[in-house]
């Protein structure tokens, strides 16, 4: 894999996949290896993805300083591949919570990003995030699916704060438009592919500044695609549209059917609906 030096010296990686037109992808979990987006349901037929591993996950190096693990101090990682691939500015795109970095990148460097994609993401550095009442909301709208009451019963002790790693495993299905042999072999691969310790620091609330962020991104005149999945509960759709209203020029799509993970559940609508959005304008 292709790899450059971060600022504090860090070998960090990073996945090409596809021709044409790069598309930067930051990956979520948080602190997940980027394998697990794959090629993003095909995305890469339509352009150039180039994935980065973030610090301490797949193929980048682990860091001096474990406290660079948090998002915040993560940018400096997008900017400093920004400048290796020697673009002027990108087309950004993140997942889950992947977003929470770009948000802040967008932030930082706002003249830097043509497009933002933010699939299923988070926004903490908006101050928005999910909720129990937000989980809860979407799980009912899986109760005809056979797992469903297992599923339901490992979320009540989750959130009872008696969870267990057997109780996270079972509330998997959630997470996904259909629990397919493909679906649970996607997160099988979970545990393995992600830093824990680096996952506790991540989002940690310093990290943060939602009114400097909102300020920022009230007045950005990128254009930025809020993609849900309609059974998704991190955001469920309504919160990604609210969301969006932060932004000067943002739209939002939610996939029918889709959970976490779109591309996944529908690969060619969802590849379909991210090259449409940037090709935009071109």
């Amino acid at each position: 894999m292709p790899a450059f030096t971060a600022p504090d010296g860090t070998e960090l990686a990073y996945q090409v996949m596809g021709e044409g037109e790069p598309l930067l992808c930051v990956p979520g979990g948080p602190m997940r290896a980027s394998a697990y987006l794959g090629d993003l349901g095909g995305l890469s037929r339509h352009r150039r993805l180039i994935v980065l591993d973030l610090r301490g996950t797949g193929a980048s190096g682990i860091p001096a300083d474990p406290a660079t693990y948090q998002c915040d101090r993560q940018v400096t990682d997008v900017e400093a591949l920004r400048a290796h691939l020697g673009l002027e500015r990108v087309d950004l795109l993140a997942h889950s919570a992947g977003g929470d970095l770009a948000l802040l990148y967008a932030a930082r460097h706002p003249r830097r990003v043509r497009t933002l994609t933010l699939v299923t993401a988070r926004a903490r550095a908006l101050g928005v995030d999910f909720t129990e009442e937000h989980r809860r909301e979407a799980a009912a709208l899986r109760k005809g699916e056979p797992w469903f009451a297992d599923a339901n019963e490992s979320y009540e002790r989750i959130w009872a704060g008696s969870g267990t790693d057997v109780d996270w495993d079972a509330v998997a299905p959630f997470f996904y438009g259909r629990w397919d042999t493909a679906a649970q072999a996607h997160a099988a691969s979970d545990v393995e592919q992600s830093n824990e310790e680096a996952a506790e620091l991540y989002a940690s609330p310093d990290a943060f500044d939602p009114v400097e962020a909102r300020a920022v991104v009230a007045g950005w005149d990128a254009r930025v695609l809020l993609l849900a999945g309609e059974l998704d509960s991190g955001p469920l759709p309504r919160v990604a549209a609210a969301i969006a209203e932060l932004f000067s020029a943002a739209e939002t799509v939610v996939l029918p059917g889709a959970g976490h993970f779109p591309w996944l559940d529908d690969p060619r609508r969802f590849a379909e609906t991210v090259t449409a959005f940037l090709d935009q304008g071109r």
